[in-house]
């Protein structure tokens, strides 16, 4: 059985966003309800925290030292941890307030994905009812420039890229679905999409994390667990963890085989470890985070 350790009982109300940024030897993550980033040195006690204006969604490592790229609800940011500072990265989400951005990835040639949902949080961070058919995939290209990849899509999660770079994987959570396209590093462009992961019964697919031999690491919303799902769509095996809803995931660590987890405390009000960061030994090491390219 797999040893689940918590490393951070932060209390997120929805833990987000995991990204490891390897030269500072740190995970950040988010909180989209309450509008927070935070930060921690695996093995260290103390968590740093910032606040934004807005539903923080997800975040990405870029080619420019000691900066993230910080999606928000309704548009992307250029974020400086070291100072603070913050600058616009030209995309903005039209549909805001109707849909929010949600999940966000970048690829291997640095292209920065970003998929959107009918929006569930309020101007305060309470939440809201879920729909179906308002969001989007968004491609965004290195000068912030954006197009639209998918679109009818219920709750985006889940981008990551097969190791050969061939693969292309997006979940659709209110469908309970995971699909694979054929990807094309060298102009952005997906193929048809095919069934890959649909219908399992723990829960629904929240975001995922590639290993290096090519599996997929899927968090499940509402099925206190994650399933390691071999390329041919098979599980692997399935992780237990300590609270119900898990939310993302990503590899860290020297080796990058510690996998660093979130969930949400959000629907658990008596869970004392729900929205909190776990980590666990993956016995395998996973990719490094591709990172977006800015001009």
């Amino acid at each position: 059985m797999t040893k689940v350790r918590c490393l951070a009982p932060t209390g997120d109300r929805t833990g987000e966003g995991a990204v490891w940024i390897a030269e500072e030897g740190k995970v950040y993550w988010t909180d989209i309800n309450r509008f927070l980033i935070h930060a921690l040195v695996p093995g260290e006690r103390a968590v740093s925290t910032w606040f934004f204006d807005e539903p923080v969604v997800a975040l990405a490592a870029t080619t420019r030292p000691g900066t993230l790229l910080v999606a928000l609800a309704s548009k992307l940011t250029l974020w400086q941890p070291a100072n603070d500072a913050r600058g616009p990265f030209g995309f903005e989400l039209a549909d805001f307030p109707h849909a929010r951005l949600n999940d966000g990835r970048a690829d291997p040639a640095g292209r920065f994905w970003v998929g959107s949902m009918g929006n569930n949080v309020g101007p305060d961070g309470e939440g809201l009812p879920a729909f179906k058919g308002a969001g989007k995939l968004f491609q965004v290209g290195t000068a912030g420039a954006a197009e639209t990849v998918l679109s009818g899509i219920g709750i985006s999660n889940t981008l990551a890229w097969s190791p050969d770079r061939s693969r292309f994987y997006f979940a659709d959570t209110l469908e309970n679905e995971i699909r694979v396209y054929d990807y094309d590093e060298a102009t952005g462009e997906i193929g048809p999409g095919a069934p890959f992961f649909a219908g399992f019964e723990r829960g629904a697919p929240d975001g995922s994390a590639m290993d290096a031999d090519g599996f997929l690491w899927n968090c499940r919303w509402g099925g206190g667990c994650i399933v390691r799902i071999a390329p041919d769509g098979s599980v692997d095996r399935v992780i237990e963890m300590p609270t119900d809803n898990i939310t993302t995931c990503t590899f860290g660590g020297p080796e990058l085989t510690t996998l660093l987890v979130t969930t949400a405390a959000s629907e658990r009000p008596t869970d004392r470890l729900a929205g909190s960061l776990f980590a666990l030994d993956a016995g395998v090491a996973g990719l490094p985070e591709n990172r977006v390219r800015i001009d």
